[in-house]
């Protein structure tokens, strides 16, 4: 009788693991802040509820997507991978959004109603786009100037979104 018991406690153990993995990795996460790129909508060290199945099945330990349903909307807040680093930044345009830049009292880039300032090089590098490539977005940090984003590494595809921010817990 002992060992029966102790069958279905492992037994039960295992399938809490597998199904507490699956959570984590296909559905739901939390992860903390690190950086001040997106103050001052989320301190550095709040906690993020992250929506991973918001745009669909993401790769584990990956990058990018197997099965897409959605795609990010405006506003949104998303997770996605940039050089091996997990990153923060908001939707500010989607593909086909047509982008509009100035230089007369400073960089600018206009997407849609909003007005994004650039640094000379982040000028030069985004220029010759007229228009969020469909498939990709526009991601840019709330704190605009502390901001690693797109105006330095181009759009993001949208395969590469791996999860959408539902929520956050303020730092302790």
């Amino acid at each position: 009788m002992k060992s029966k018991q102790i069958s279905h406690i492992i037994e039960f153990f295992f399938i809490g693991l597998t199904a507490g993995l699956v959570i984590k990795f296909f559905v739901l996460d939390f992860l903390r802040i690190q950086g001040k790129s997106m103050e001052p909508t989320f301190k550095e060290g709040s906690v993020v509820a992250v929506l991973r199945a918001a745009y669909g099945l993401n790769v584990p330990f990956g990058d990018s997507t197997f099965v897409q349903w959605k795609v990010p909307e405006v506003g949104d807040v998303v997770i996605y991978m940039i050089d091996g680093h997990l990153v923060i930044k908001r939707c500010v345009a989607v593909g086909g959004c047509a982008l509009d830049y100035s230089f007369d009292s400073g960089y600018t880039l206009r997407a849609g109603d909003s007005v994004f300032p650039l640094t000379v090089d982040q000028y030069h590098l985004m220029r010759e786009s007229t228009s969020v490539p469909e498939g990709t977005i526009l991601a840019i940090g709330d704190n605009y100037n502390d901001s690693l984003d797109s105006r330095k590494y181009g759009f993001v595809p949208v395969k590469n979104i791996l999860g959408k921010v539902l929520c956050r817990q303020t730092a302790f």
